[in-house]
């Protein structure tokens, strides 16, 4: 292994220090030395995978060092002081870095990877080597994923084409992009992946002829030119022609163009030039060319692509660039290191990773981890159009976004003073979906009162949409203060409790520190700008005062939390607004339902006429109907579930279980998971320390009692569930 190291360092082109690097090796062979992989390799093996993949991408010395040593602060005993001290701050900080990504235990997976995320940003942002490292480390992983179970070859194969593939895409490396997604698909979807790879393989000397033919052309016309070049084939990856036939709804054979020919030459006029005999010699589609070296993706990348019909009448795919320009789409942000000469320093890394100063910007308004999340895959996967000012200045933004996002886009104050827009010269709506190629002229008025809180809804990109909620949050702090505390206030006592009572401890400054608030009024505020959710601070408020106080609960405490959900809920027994059931046809008669047997849509019901109260709804099995069949069936009417209506039913159901501490407190929360209100609760032991406990609920329709019952019998010491018939 450190012959091999030492030949690839000799090799580089980029002045290593080879001494350097082999103490890292040697550093890290003997952190690990204990430990194997699930390959059953020594596990020195990985990170000496890393640091080649690093020296491919042409990184320096400090970069591959810390690649070799990225796991011995994590998975050994040495420390980050340690590697400072052995090596130098730059690669301590560098492995230190990676380490940060994922240390911190957290309740959800989901809390995890938003807060792994969101400190892998600011890694980047401080020193973007950070995610190349890591780039590499989920490259060499994925290589070997057939070692993991397939549960574990699933889930680390979602995470990379959910997030390290569209990274790498965003920084540009194609090289590394490509394999991420086509190692993922391989594990994700293992039966379509392999019927790519033999129908590809089926038509590949077929395939391979017919572009050697296309080459050969382009070659003999550009040399009669004078236009000096490469060309070559570049076959499409499978990920790629699978997005395709899914995007078209086409089969494999109805795709042509499963290899694109590039050619590369040495000027940008030369690309220009290319394509004018490209364009002669063979009829272009119309609708199909690009111009990316006019206009360049945020990423770098700079190319000419057009689509023509080819010498058989099957369409097929050019992309025309410069040497450089292909070095800069191969290895993206990491060229900067791979060919220093010609590049302008930090500068340069820095206009190039403006997407990413625009996430740090609008991630510090999002705190909720499902939000971050989806707003982040948003971010990386987008596509693009690009748009011009009135100037002609180039504004790329997400598909399908507004003229507001456009707004945001140019300046702040001109997104918050924008009452209306111009495309080419003629005005549209403010939801028009700008495409691109427009030109867009921002109407704004000095005496706007700012944005409208709907915009937060027809924009698309997280950029506006932070600066839309920063003006509301600060323009309404009072109003989203007041409003935040009556939401808080009235989610706890529907659930049984006082706000006051439970918003304390541990979980309550837990809550400020996630969502970066400073006190209960910050809280309150972001609860009524809708930045957090009511009824999650209280479900998680609620079920850190019950695990608390859990075993401290006596019977008496039990009784008085009855009494106080009873009488939160009473306007429950208060006449019902529509009770959503009709009789023979007929839905305005005055109807009651039967507190034996409490009927809820879905259940088979029949009505009884009763003396000045209107007919009374039971359902078909209660003993009570059984009784009146026999004794007064004249009276029993036909009735039906009034489907239309949009009403909420009282239902009790009994839970016998082991008398087990907790399981009260496991059950309310369920309750507040499943969004089931709590009208009464009863509970009592038996000798034989069974459990028993009546509850009164109020639920919409037989789906939701009985995925409720069906979630309760889940639970540890569950013995029984079942409904009250009488």
């Amino acid at each position: 292994m450190l012959d091999r190291l030492i030949c690839e360092v000799r090799k580089n082109s980029n002045n290593l220090n080879e001494e350097f690097l082999v103490k890292a090796y040697n550093f890290a062979k003997e952190a690990h030395k204990h430990q194997k992989r699930e390959s059953g390799e020594a596990y020195i093996s990985h990170p000496e995978e890393v640091a080649f993949i690093l020296m491919e991408l042409g990184m320096d010395t400090n970069t591959i060092a810390a690649g070799l040593l990225h796991d011995v602060v994590e998975d050994t005993e040495y420390t980050y002081n340690d590697v400072k001290e052995m090596f130098n701050k730059e690669v301590a900080d560098l492995v230190d870095g990676v380490t940060k990504l994922g240390k911190i235990k957290y309740k959800t997976k989901e809390e995890q990877q938003a807060d792994n995320i969101r400190k892998m940003l600011l890694a980047m942002a401080k020193d973007v080597r950070v995610i190349l490292i890591k780039l590499a480390d989920r490259l060499h992983n994925m290589r070997t994923l057939r070692y993991m179970s397939v549960e574990k070859q699933k889930e680390k194969a979602k995470e990379t084409l959910d997030i390290y593939a569209p990274l790498a895409h965003r920084l540009g490396i194609s090289k590394i992009k490509w394999e991420l997604e086509d190692l993922s698909f391989r594990y994700l979807n293992p039966n379509e992946y392999y019927y790519l790879v033999r129908k590809v393989a089926d038509k590949r000397a077929e395939r391979e002829a017919y572009i050697a033919e296309i080459i050969d052309q382009l070659e003999n016309n550009l040399i009669k030119s004078g236009v000096y070049s490469e060309i070559e084939g570049r076959p499409k990856h499978f990920y790629s022609i699978y997005r395709k036939m899914l995007k078209k709804n086409k089969t494999i054979d109805q795709i042509f163009d499963l290899t694109a020919v590039r050619i590369l030459v040495e000027t940008v006029k030369d690309c220009y030039a290319s394509l004018g005999i490209a364009h002669t010699m063979y009829k272009p589609m119309p609708g199909r060319f690009k111009d990316y070296i006019a206009m360049p993706k945020p990423n770098m990348y700079q190319s000419l692509h057009s689509t023509v019909i080819g010498p058989q009448g099957k369409p097929f795919e050019i992309q025309i660039r410069t040497f450089e320009m292909h070095i800069t789409a191969e290895y993206g942000i990491a060229a900067h290191w791979k060919y220093k000469e010609g590049i302008s320093g930090e500068n340069t890394i820095e206009s190039k990773l403006s997407w990413l100063r625009e996430m740090l910007e609008w991630q510090k308004e999002t705190s909720d981890a499902s939000e971050f999340m989806e707003a982040f895959k948003i971010d990386l996967f987008s596509d693009e159009v690009f748009v011009f000012t009135p100037k002609g200045k180039v504004i790329n933004l997400p598909y399908e976004a507004t003229p507001i996002d456009f707004a945001y886009k140019i300046h702040t104050d001109i997104g918050h003073k924008c009452i209306g827009a111009k495309v080419n010269g003629k005005m549209v709506t403010l939801e028009y979906h700008l495409k691109t190629g427009e030109i867009v002229e921002i109407l704004t008025a000095s005496n706007s009162k700012g944005p409208n809180i709907d915009w937060i809804n027809i924009v698309k990109s997280n950029q506006a949409k932070s600066k839309i909620r920063a003006w509301f949050k600060k323009a309404k702090k009072e109003e989203n203060t007041s409003k935040g505390k009556e939401l808080l206030e009235r989610e706890a006592k529907k659930q049984g409790y006082n706000f006051g009572e439970i918003a304390k401890g541990e979980e309550f400054e837990h809550i400020l520190r996630k969502y970066n608030l400073n006190n209960m009024e910050d809280l309150y505020a972001a609860a009524g700008i809708g930045t957090v959710m009511a009824s999650n601070i209280v479900f998680k408020l609620k079920e850190h005062y019950i695990d608390k106080n859990k075993n401290e609960m006596t019977h008496k405490q039990l009784k008085e939390m009855e009494e106080r959900i009873v009488k939160n809920n009473k306007h429950l027994r208060k006449k019902s607004k529509g009770p959503g059931v009709i009789v023979k046809g007929e839905s305005n008669v005055l109807v009651r339902f039967a507190k034996c047997c409490n009927p809820v849509p879905g259940d088979d019901i029949i009505g009884y006429i009763t003396k000045g109260r209107g007919v009374s709804i039971h359902r078909r099995d209660c003993k009570n109907v059984e009784n009146l069949i026999i004794n007064d069936e004249n009276k029993l009417i036909e009735v039906s579930w009034n489907t239309s209506k949009q009403a909420e039913y009282i239902t009790e159901i009994q839970i016998r279980g082991e008398d087990r501490s907790g399981l009260l407190a496991e059950i309310m929360q369920l309750l507040t998971a499943t969004n089931t209100q709590l009208y009464a609760i009863n509970a009592k032991t038996n000798k034989g320390s069974i459990a028993n406990m009546s509850i009164k609920i109020k639920i919409s329709n037989i789906d939701h009692l009985r995925d409720l019952m069906k979630k309760i019998r889940r639970l540890k010491g569950v013995i029984d569930v079942y409904r009250t018939k009488n």
